[in-house]
């Protein structure tokens, strides 16, 4: 059964250029890893990173001052870390952002499979906690075609995410190679199955014209997504070249952009959403019963449904607060009798003295006659 996962994923996904397009050395001077034949930058580290499965991955890790969000990159096949990293370098300044791209689909020396990509991922994640301080919810996972895979797999794992990018991404190994309806056990990357299980905002980007992975892929997706962001389809974009696309760039400053600004807010509003749900909870006991039609207030669960001592708090709670309503209700009332009191006493005394000046007009009068 694993042989047959295997020998997929052998085939289908691994085909980084050989011989790779770059060396790790060390300097001799600082002890610093380089990529050669990149020159050094002194935002860029490039790291070695063991994982789980007793493996290696080459790693880059682009810093941008003041940046509020990294971005974990999973590139394609048919490519390695030496191709993409000038793309990393361009990506963090116009997104203006960390990036961690990883070699998780690219390999050593180790045998290539699925489980080593997640793994390898894994890795690399671990490493952006541990070593730079990312906390999850400022982490965005970006998965390229069979990228996608190992990020669909974290994201559905990490609930506190800040955002996922899906690039020309699959719904399946096997169904990128045939028109398959169902789910086999020896499929391998099943990103149809995962997606629905990502809670945060999710972009979809797809070429229309791509022929490696059709397009419906990354429109079915999208549907899948519980928090969907508005889909770019590059029209006439094939499967290695949506970068050289304007609107790439920019819808992605965009998206970045919108959720930089309500990652936080979006848990917080959670908790509202909560409170209010259980404000609304404790006034029910003031409602008029529904109708039985009405399925929306069907009897929950009794793991749902509060104790009969926490029925009376919330009773004496929402009573406590009536009282306090009422006598705050009176307190105004006495006060805006008494103001009609004083203002009933000023019109008096207005009178009496508008008496009194028409009797000394007409006491001139007489004296004038």
């Amino acid at each position: 059964m694993g042989g047959v996962t295997s020998s997929m994923a052998a085939k289908f996904a691994f085909f980084p250029p050989n011989p790779p397009s770059y060396k790790v050395i060390t300097d001799d001077a600082t002890g610093l890893q380089l990529l050669d034949p990149f020159p050094h930058r002194e935002n860029v580290d490039v790291l070695k990173l063991p994982t789980r499965r007793g493996t290696e991955i080459v790693a880059v890790y682009v810093r941008y001052p003041m940046a509020s969000s990294t971005l974990l990159y999973s590139h394609g096949n048919a490519a390695d870390i030496g191709q993409m990293y000038e793309l990393f370098v361009e990506l963090s300044i116009h997104l203006r952002l960390n990036i961690m791209g990883n070699l998780e689909v690219c390999f050593l020396d180790e045998k290539p499979s699925e489980a080593n990509t997640y793994a390898d991922i894994e890795a690399a994640y671990k490493c952006l906690e541990e070593t730079y301080g990312a906390k999850q919810e400022d982490i965005i996972l970006y998965g390229q075609s069979v990228g996608s895979g190992p990020t669909v797999d974290l994201a559905a794992r990490l609930p506190r995410l800040r955002a996922v990018v899906l690039h020309s991404p699959i719904l399946s190994g096997l169904r990128v190679m045939y028109p398959v309806k169902r789910t086999y056990w020896f499929d391998i990357y099943k990103n149809i199955d995962k997606i629905p299980l990502v809670k945060c905002p999710v972009l979809v980007i797809h070429g229309t014209a791509d022929e490696v992975v059709d397009c419906s892929h990354g429109k079915q997706l999208w549907e899948l997504c519980q928090e969907k962001y508005e889909p770019l389809w590059l029209k006439g974009g094939n499967h290695c070249d949506l970068e050289l696309y304007p609107e790439y760039i920019r819808h992605l400053k965009k998206f970045i952009s919108t959720v930089e600004k309500s990652p936080s807010r979006r848990f917080s509003s959670r908790k509202s959403t909560d409170r209010v749900e259980h404000s609304r909870r404790s006034t029910d006991c003031y409602e008029v019963p529904r109708k039985s039609t009405d399925r929306r207030e069907k009897p929950r669960k009794s793991i749902d449904r509060p104790t009969d001592k926490m029925k009376t708090n919330e009773y004496k709670f929402n009573n406590d607060k009536l009282e306090k309503y009422r006598i705050s209700f009176d307190q105004v009332e006495r006060s805006r009798r008494s103001v009609e009191y004083h203002e009933k006493s000023r019109r008096s005394i207005d009178l009496q003295v508008e008496k009194g000046r028409k009797s000394v007009d007409w006491l001139d009068r007489i004296r004038a006659a």
